[in-house]
């Protein structure tokens, strides 16, 4: 047996441990559950119109579904938890967006099914690039890592920069703004290689 087909059988036994802790309400398995997840159904949501809170309200209604149906003796799980649960989430948080008038493509089961998969890797994706370039980011050092935060993240224009950095003017804090940005890229890009 291969390390690959051990380290799946783990992860399957966790999946089912998982699951039959939160049958038994063992506050544990929920509190791994949540731990797991919610980071990705907060993402989803806040990225699509919704706020922390709707992320929390969406995942507690995933979950209460989630503990209906494992109290059920019929009940098999086909996917991951982390499948499921976003596909539940997906479609409460597209239905709430269509009854508030902000979505108006029909939500269909087949298409539902479908797209989850794809949304998951390209979720995992971004996520694994979103980690990297954070490290990157820290990795900088200043005063880059806070010319870059301020312009990018703060949405500070060049003048208000160059003045909090003691640059001459905006054109001196654009110049070096792009030499940090050539360096963040490098940085990134060597971790990014290594990863994969």
């Amino acid at each position: 047996m291969t390390s690959q087909s051990i380290n799946l059988l783990k992860a399957e036994y966790n999946e089912q441990a998982l699951l039959k802790g939160l049958a038994n309400n063992d506050s544990r398995a929920v509190e791994a559950l949540y731990k797991s997840h919610f980071g990705m159904i907060q993402h989803f949501v806040t990225n699509n119109n919704g706020s922390l809170d709707d992320a929390r309200d969406v995942f507690q209604e995933a979950m209460i579904t989630l503990y209906e149906k494992v109290q059920t003796d019929s009940f098999s799980l086909t996917c991951q938890i982390k499948t499921y649960l976003f596909s539940i989430c997906k479609h409460l948080w597209l239905k709430r967006l269509q009854q508030m008038g902000k979505y108006s493509a029909p939500l269909s089961t087949e298409e539902e099914s479908v797209s989850v998969e794809i949304d998951m890797d390209d979720f995992a994706k971004k996520d694994a690039a979103f980690a990297i370039m954070d490290r990157a980011l820290n990795s900088l050092g200043e005063p880059c890592k806070s010319l870059l935060e301020g312009y990018y993240l703060n949405k500070k224009d060049m003048q208000a920069l160059a003045a909090e950095f003691g640059y001459t003017n905006s054109d001196n804090a654009k110049n070096q703004k792009y030499k940090c940005l050539l360096r963040l890229k490098k940085l990134f890009f060597a971790q990014y290689n290594i990863g994969d």
